[in-house]
């Protein structure tokens, strides 16, 4: 099985100059915890989550309504690609315990692997899901 098969191919963007209210609003609107930031060639140059709002802006009493994408996305991208195998992805998001990994082709994103994909797909085992979730759990590093 490869990525290709449980990724959700519907992915939100923004760009750095999105404000952080924008982008809540667009996570709301699509029920999405995760925003890749996109330059002006559909290139993925970071990605905003639920968390790093709170964390990196609502925490630090920065204004939601002015404080931009690039002024707290996480700029190291770990991706894969559509015919990346499930095993290999993810062992990807389970040695950088990350919950989501851009799926990228062409230099464009074209989908988005989360473990809820994971966890929905009839083809992949319940415990392959959890050995994952506990990699990325582990207390070395959070997304």
């Amino acid at each position: 099985m490869r990525v290709k098969d449980c990724m959700c191919k519907k992915v939100v963007r923004a760009t750095s100059d999105t404000t952080l209210e924008q982008i809540a609003k667009l996570m709301q609107e699509n029920d999405v915890g995760c925003v890749p930031i996109c330059n002006q060639e559909n290139n993925v140059i970071g990605f905003v989550t639920d968390r790093d709002i709170i964390t990196r802006c609502v925490a630090t009493n920065k204004n939601c309504s002015q404080t931009k994408a690039s002024d707290i996305m996480t700029t190291k991208v770990i991706k894969t690609t559509p015919d990346t195998e499930i095993d290999d992805a993810t062992q990807t998001m389970s040695t950088n315990q990350i919950r989501r990994l851009p799926v990228i082709e062409n230099n464009q994103i074209v989908g988005m692997l989360t473990i809820g994909d994971l966890a929905q797909s009839q083809n992949i085992q319940p415990q392959e899901v959890g050995d994952t979730m506990e990699c990325i759990c582990e207390c070395k590093h959070h997304q």
